[in-house]
């Protein structure tokens, strides 16, 4: 309904059009190559100056439907004639609005090299690179389906001039067609299919055509495509490329059968593709190609003096409809690419993709120059939009220029040479190198003095005293510690001499373990008299003081608890008492002994924290 309707509206400019000068097509030959994504029309052109004033431009007419999906126009004629051709030279051409003229129609200018007089002629040969122009049709297909896509476009060349003699041929992948329009004098040899010849058509004569074909080759577009060229003046330009890739294709319904695919990839996924090749330039190094994930390793790199080619593989293979994000990088050789000319430096690479089979939507090129770089200046073989921004990174300063150029609508035909012209001082060069020298320096001059510098506090100062102080009173504590686990220890052994006397009934070996434990003890208490008199004494032991007398305290409560219980159980023993008798008279003692037990355990644990 679509094409229907822009037919409509073309049909109805091109006869409200009138002509516009006396030159005539003696001859027009366009070929039409369909057999990728992109469709390139070819077209030679003989032009011919009937009238008597010279003429030195020839327009060109596009439908306004058609001129939307134009990506690239350029014009070249050979000089010199027949066997003598000799090199050829680009024609300007720009977009042009003759007075008159309908608005679906859209004219480009082609300068000549010279003006026209009477009678004379001029042959040359007219590029134009269509995206998105062949559309699918049926829109959806399954795994197992072959792509069909249709391609619409005008029998007769449309040219506000008449035009005598004229042939079309439309080169297809292979010589699988569902159908065509058939004109006067068409036929079909192999894959191609031959219109023509026409003769004697008036200005702007339009005859659409319709031809539905299969075409299974990728279709493989760049949604968004970034890449970063990063200069070093130290001998390398790094190169890292951003791609948002898109199948732009009939797109996939029904489920994916991998097993299938992997049996069967020409019929299974015979629209799907598998894998992308990119041209890189010679002597490219340290190549890698990743994604959100990390690094894929389905890829394969070979090249020689001439080339380099990287051969990548999505995750997945990619249907129609079907996404993937990825990065390319690699370095180049800085010599191959920068050049000096009228004091100024140069930057001289290729603006597009280096993966031919890919349409991209929208490409950004950011250039990013040394620190230091000034008055620069951008000459492209084509028209881009472009600005400027800082990017800083290690050692940077103020940051590095970077050129920013942006176009939409981007085929191979534009992979072609831009220069970046800026000026830089060689004095500069030796910044980084400077700051790292002096970044060094003074991080060893600082090791050294550091090592060399008393950093202590004075031992004359308040702080450092009361520092002194507070270490002794913990020495004093951790004895006080000691000394009280040694008293336990002793506890322990006299309440082993009564589960002895239990099991043996020796009385007399009984009583000889309490004497040595009181000799013990005793000796423990005279190490315990100057500890805690010194703890009294000082300062900085007052808030710890309490602690360490209710500790003490506890542990001669214990200690005498104990000495009762053994002399409770040993004279039950001498008076021939029974078991149960001697342990109902020391029930309540125990009792107490355990839970005074427990406190000194406590307030050791709370001793031993500080």
């Amino acid at each position: 309904m679509g094409f229907r309707l822009d037919l409509f509206i073309c049909l109805i400019a091109i006869f409200s059009a009138p002509v516009l000068s006396d030159l005539i097509l003696s001859k027009v030959d366009r070929r039409v190559d369909l057999t990728s994504q992109v469709v390139r029309i070819s077209s030679t052109l003989k032009v011919e100056n009937s009238g008597n004033d010279p003429v030195s431009e020839v327009l060109l007419v596009f439908p306004e439907h058609q001129e939307k999906n134009l990506a690239y126009l350029a014009a070249s004629f050979h000089e010199g004639k027949g066997k003598s051709k000799g090199s050829t030279s680009s024609l300007s051409v720009e977009v042009v609005h003759p007075q008159g003229m309908p608005p679906a129609l859209v004219f480009y200018s082609v300068s000549l090299p010279k003006a026209l007089g009477k009678g004379e002629s001029l042959t040359f040969d007219v590029l134009a690179v269509f995206t998105h122009s062949l559309k699918p049709f049926p829109k959806e297909i399954t795994q197992a389906d072959f792509q069909l896509v249709v391609f619409q476009d005008t029998g007769y060349y449309l040219s506000p001039y008449e035009v005598k003699f004229q042939t079309l041929s439309v080169k297809l992948p292979d010589a699988r067609i569902e159908s065509y329009t058939r004109l006067e004098n068409t036929k079909t040899v192999g894959s191609d299919i031959k219109y023509g010849p026409y003769e004697n058509l008036p200005p702007f004569s339009y005859s659409p055509i319709v031809v539905h074909f299969e075409q299974n080759q990728p279709f493989a577009v760049a949604e968004h495509l970034e890449r970063e060229i990063e200069i070093s003046h130290w001998g390398n330009v790094q190169v890292t490329e951003h791609y948002k890739l898109i199948h732009a294709g009939a797109q996939s319904k029904g489920e994916f059968s991998r097993l299938d695919y992997q049996a069967r990839p020409h019929v299974r996924g015979a629209s799907a593709f598998r894998h992308l090749v990119a041209k890189l330039p010679p002597r490219a190094h340290s190549v890698y190609y990743r994604d959100e994930i990390g690094n894929i390793s389905t890829s394969h790199l070979w090249g020689d003096s001439k080339k380099t080619e990287l051969e990548i593989e999505p995750r997945y293979p990619m249907f129609g409809g079907w996404r993937t994000s990825f990065y390319i990088a690699y370095g180049l050789p800085l010599q191959d690419f920068l050049f000096e000319s009228g004091g100024k430096r140069f930057l001289n690479i290729t603006f597009g993709c280096p993966i031919n089979d890919v349409v991209i939507n929208n490409l950004i090129v950011k250039v990013v120059l040394p620190e230091g770089s000034k008055d620069i200046s951008v000459s492209a073989p084509f028209a881009v939009k472009q600005w400027q921004e800082t990017k800083l990174s290690h050692l940077d300063i103020v940051g590095r220029p970077v050129v920013v150029l942006e176009k939409t609508n981007v085929v191979p035909e534009h992979n072609q040479h831009f220069q970046v012209y800026y000026k830089f001082d060689n004095i500069s060069l030796l910044w980084e190198p400077l700051m790292l020298i002096s970044g060094f320096f003074f991080l060893f001059l600082t090791c050294i003095i550091y090592t060399h510098v008393d950093m202590s506090i004075s031992k004359s100062s308040a702080s450092y005293i009361m520092k002194l102080q507070w270490e002794e009173v913990q020495a004093a504590i951790q004895q006080v510690h000691d000394i009280i686990s040694r008293c336990l220890s002793i506890h322990d052994k006299l309440e082993a001499s009564l589960r002895d006397l239990s099991r043996t009934g020796d009385v007399q070996a009984c009583k000889a373990a309490r004497k040595a434990c009181d000799g013990q003890v005793k000796e423990l208490s005279k190490e315990l008299r100057p500890l805690l008199a010194f703890l009294q004494s000082s300062p900085q032991a007052a808030q710890i003081l309490p602690k360490v007398d209710e500790l003490v305290a506890k542990e001669r409560d214990l200690q005498e608890k104990l000495m009762q219980k053994h002399t409770t159980v040993v004279d039950g023993y001498e008076k021939k008492s029974g078991g149960k008798e001697i342990e109902n008279r020391i029930a309540l003692l125990q009792q107490k002994i355990v839970a005074i037990r427990q406190d000194v355990d406590d307030l050791l644990d709370y001793v031993d924290e500080i």
